[in-house]
């Protein structure tokens, strides 16, 4: 596996090895002592999410508070812009976000830790992600940052106008968001 450090404190991305011949292919998608090497983390994963979404789906920026979830993500069909901001007041890349591009076919897996936002927009027709979670989720704990908050600086590349729910719609500015220590 290779893991590479990204603009975000604690934020990685995995490359696993890969082993494709006329057959198809094979990968280990987590190993945790592999994980743990490449990563110095031993995150409990507890919950496995799976979400499916149209080209131009806005998920996000969610996090939880009280409860906070490390997210391993990766993406089995398709292709997603993946994006984190840091919302933990002591790191040293607080506020900042960082984006790349997670699809089944360059298998890579982005490692968000806890006190960080997630969320994501669809690049092709249909997009299946993947994500182990280190915490349960927790409704009341859930919160939203909004997704186009200048303040973020995101990119988004958007094939047109973002299609969004409600909840991400009324997403909270990072100025008024709640945060972590």
């Amino acid at each position: 596996m290779k893991c590479s450090a990204t603009a975000l404190d604690g934020v990685f991305l995995l490359e696993p090895q890969v082993f494709e011949d006329e057959r198809g292919f094979f990968y280990e998608s987590y190993n945790a002592r592999r994980f743990h090497e490449a990563t110095g983390l031993a995150p409990d994963f507890v919950q496995d999410n799976h979400s499916r979404s149209r080209r131009g789906v806005v998920r996000g920026l969610h996090y939880q508070v009280g409860v906070p979830q490390g997210k391993l993500v990766r993406v089995i069909a398709g292709s997603v812009y993946d994006v984190v901001v840091d919302l933990r007041r002591s790191s040293p890349t607080f506020g900042q976000s960082m984006g790349a591009e997670l699809s089944s076919q360059n298998r890579r897996q982005l490692w968000v830790p806890p006190g960080c936002a997630h969320g994501f927009v669809t690049l092709s027709e249909q997009a299946e992600c993947l994500y182990k979670t280190a915490g349960y989720w927790s409704p009341r704990h859930e919160r939203t940052l909004l997704w186009n908050d200048p303040a973020l600086g995101i990119d988004w590349p958007l094939p047109g106008e973002p299609i969004l729910s409600a909840k991400d719609q009324a997403g909270t500015p990072l100025a008024q968001a709640e945060v972590f220590a």
